[in-house]
């Protein structure tokens, strides 16, 4: 054999992942086929709530009372709905006390109680002030699972018309199912919405609609993979139901972001000529450790959540590291087997054509991004804009970006309640009726835990102290079991508003003659509130470290790494800013059809923020390492600015628009924080892609010029041991090297 003749010499990776393509995807089939069967039914085995402290005063407390007295924490609410009779009309009371009575004999129902109830010293909070509505409470026992195989055998049983009242069925049980049925809906239409809309936005990205199914075809196997990654974790912990979005969101969004840049790149190598398994190698060689560490650093981001004990913010991290991984290992192992086998026909079926009418092709088109092309060209001139003028738009844009987040110095933190949900669902309807009609916050207000002995004349002394406190409405109890006893305290106003915060404290530093313990919705509230602020640091800081030393890896600076983690969490303001504009202040909410109340969920911000920070830091990745790769081969730093903008500024865009659709149709959700999740960070990509990595990053980089690169003696030599770019090797020649050196002195 001469030597035109032999194969092209490709790596070790490129050869592992070639070697046998029709059998690495036969086998890929195979296994997301068992990943379909082991991700069945995941949706029913996950959870609604996570967000309480599992170590918390609150938690303990609650656990204790429910054990001890479970008609403490109704979870279940009965509104008896008399009309224009009163509560009190015989015939009405009858029928309620039946009701109470049915209840009482279901299985899985302890703790029924009611107005009707003759020994109920809480009977006055239990009917509304206008006399025409009452309550009957309950507590559903089991864990989350059981409590809603209960609710959906009692409720049709209970809701509706009784004789002479109309019964709503509502309560923490109620609101958390209705939310789990509701978000698992959303997420059918969500996926119905996105994978056509997806498609068709791939196809005017590469033309080719072969190409364009690629990276859809990756997405789903992320998907499919990470339910059933989901369904074994539900084996040995608590998942949460929102995790099965986030799976969604970023397994299709991922997966055709890191198939856009490997599809890219292999198409701009066959158009220079190169062979598809030559073409494969270099594409793996630059783009696939793009994506490797795009990858880890999306990944890292994710991984922070784990240090936050609510099992809310656990199943994100959960759900978004397997999805990143599988996206990332497909997208690195399944797409060049698959491209192996297409080569060059990864370009038929090119569907633009049908819109050029005859005209011809233009040049390079079929690379997708090269210079010659319009949009190339149009990269370019922005990119020679931005840098001619690289202090307005630093300071510009800056100043814009900061300017949409102030709104956030006004957030307010509270907890998830039947507001989240339309207002037509059935519990939320109950619940409006009740902040609306009734006194206090019945089934909302706080719970006092008394353990050790006491006399009947120290719980009277307690509970005087703690009748005399501002914010308190009214105190029943005590009710005493062996040697506890427990005290139900109304505060005026809103369970969880900022008076109802404030009496958790207050009573926890009431002095009492035995222990106290204090539950109820605020006391989670406040418990939630520090336990994030206890571990906040810790994971910002987990997140800044890692991804400083994941940046430096890929480019050997010591400046650059600091820049994408301040240009990142400034891309972030915008998405913090409009979400409390928006959903704590109720603009818009009548356009995107939700209830504000007026109030951001306490575990939210922080989920964004990892969210968003890791796909910002994607994005960041995809453009660092374009320069990168044109500095080392020229060592002319405005020039490898230009070249990266001009070479992934529309994959950037096309990627980050893609996938702001799929956030957007997770934002359609009826459930608020759902849609809070989707929109905002749908804002927070566009706002990355189309202001800071178009416009901030490289003015930024401008204005520090060569001293962009440079990095003291010892960390240069371990990045030219241990760091990758997407060149895979050293710099082009000795001056580029020594131009690093005298950079910072320039």
């Amino acid at each position: 054999m001469t030597e035109v003749n032999r194969p092209p010499r490709v790596g070790g990776w490129t050869r592992f992942v070639t070697a046998r393509p029709r059998l690495s995807l036969l086998v890929a089939l195979v296994i997301t086929a068992l990943a379909v069967l082991a991700g069945s039914g995941v949706a029913d085995r996950l959870g609604s709530g996570g967000w309480e402290d599992p170590d918390a005063e609150s938690t303990y407390a609650t656990k204790a009372l429910e054990r001890e007295f479970p008609a403490s924490q109704p979870n279940l609410l009965l509104l008896v709905d008399a009309g224009r009779a009163s509560v009190d009309d015989p015939a009405v009371a009858a029928e309620a006390r039946r009701l109470a009575e049915r209840l009482a004999e279901e299985k899985g129902v302890t703790g029924v109680g009611s107005y009707w109830q003759a020994d109920s010293s809480a009977a006055p909070a239990l009917r509304a002030e206008d006399g025409h509505e009452a309550l009957i409470t309950a507590r559903i026992t089991g864990d989350e699972k059981q409590m809603g195989e209960t609710l959906d055998r009692i409720a049709p049983e209970f809701r509706g018309a009784h004789g002479p009242v109309e019964v709503g069925v509502g309560g923490p049980v109620a609101v958390r199912h209705e939310m789990q049925t509701t978000i698992q809906e959303d997420l059918v239409r969500a996926e119905v919405i996105a994978l056509p809309v997806t498609l068709v936005l791939l196809v005017m990205v590469f033309g080719s609609a072969v190409a364009a199914l690629l990276p859809l075809g990756i997405g789903i196997v992320a998907i499919l993979g990470t339910n059933a990654v989901l369904r074994g974790l539900t084996e040995f912990t608590d998942v949460s139901v929102f995790a099965m979005n986030l799976t969604t969101a970023l397994g299709l969004g991922l997966a055709v972001d890191y198939a856009l840049f490997i599809v890219r790149r292999f198409r701009e190598e066959l158009a220079a000529g190169a062979e598809p398994l030559t073409a494969v190698g270099t594409t793996l060689r630059t783009a696939g450790r793009t994506v490797l560490f795009s990858a880890l650093t999306v990944a890292v981001s994710l991984a922070a959540m784990l240090v936050f004990p609510q099992y809310f913010l656990r199943s994100f991290a959960y759900a978004g590291i397997a999805v990143v991984l599988l996206a990332a290992a497909a997208a690195l192992i399944l797409l060049p087997a698959a491209l192996i086998l297409l080569g060059h026909r990864v370009n038929s079926l090119d569907l633009r054509r049908l819109l050029r009418r005859g005209r011809p092709k233009p040049s390079g088109e079929a690379s997708g991004g090269a210079s010659g092309t319009a949009e190339g060209r149009a990269w370019t001139r922005t990119a020679n804009l931005v840098m001619r003028r690289a202090p307005f738009f630093a300071l510009g844009t800056t100043a814009v970006l900061v300017l949409l987040g102030l709104p956030f110095l006004g957030v307010k933190f509270g907890t998830a309640d039947d507001r989240q949900l339309p207002s037509s669902a059935e519990s939320h309807v109950v619940q409006q009726h009740i902040r609306d009609g009734f006194p206090g916050s019945p089934g909302g207000g706080l719970e006092v835990l008394a353990e050790g002995r006491a006399t009947p004349a120290q719980y009277a002394a307690y509970k005087e102290r703690i009748a005399e406190l501002p914010d308190v409405l009214r105190v029943d109890g005590p009710l005493v079991k062996r040697e506890s006893a427990y005290f139900t305290v109304l505060p005026k106003g809103e369970a969880v508003d900022g008076p109802a915060q404030a009496l958790v404290g207050e009573l926890r530093a009431t002095q009492a003659p035995f222990d106290t313990e204090v539950t109820g919705a605020a006391a989670v509230l406040v418990d939630s509130k520090d336990a994030i602020a206890e571990r906040l640091p810790m994971a910002a800081a987990f997140i800044a470290i890692v991804t400083l030393l994941l940046v430096f890896l890929l480019t050997g600076s010591v400046l650059i790494p600091i820049q994408a983690v301040v240009l990142n969490a400034l891309s972030l303001t915008a998405m913090f800013g409009a979400v409390v504009w928006v959903f704590q202040d109720g603009h818009l909410s009548g356009l995107l059809g939700f209830t504000s109340p007026g109030s951001i969920e306490t575990t939210l911000p922080v989920l964004m923020f990892c969210v968003a920070f890791g796909l910002s830091m994607d994005y960041g990745v995809f453009l660092l390492s374009r320069i990168k790769e044109e500095y080392d081969a020229t060592g002319d730093h405005d020039q490898a600015v230009r070249h990266g903008l001009q070479r992934t500024g529309g994959l950037i865009t096309a990627a980050a628009v893609i996938l702001a659709v799929v956030m957007v149709a997770i934002g359609t959700s009826r459930v608020t924080n759902t849609k809070m999740l989707g929109l905002g960070i749908a804002l927070a990509v566009l706002m990355d892609a189309m202001i800071v990595r178009s416009l901030l990053v490289p003015a930024v980089m401008r204005l520090t010029g060569r001293a962009t690169w440079w990095a003291p003696g010892p960390l240069r030599r371990f990045h030219q041991r241990f760091g990758l770019s997407e060149s895979g090797g050293e710099p082009a020649s000795a001056a580029v090297e020594e131009r690093d050196k005298v950079a910072v002195h320039s």
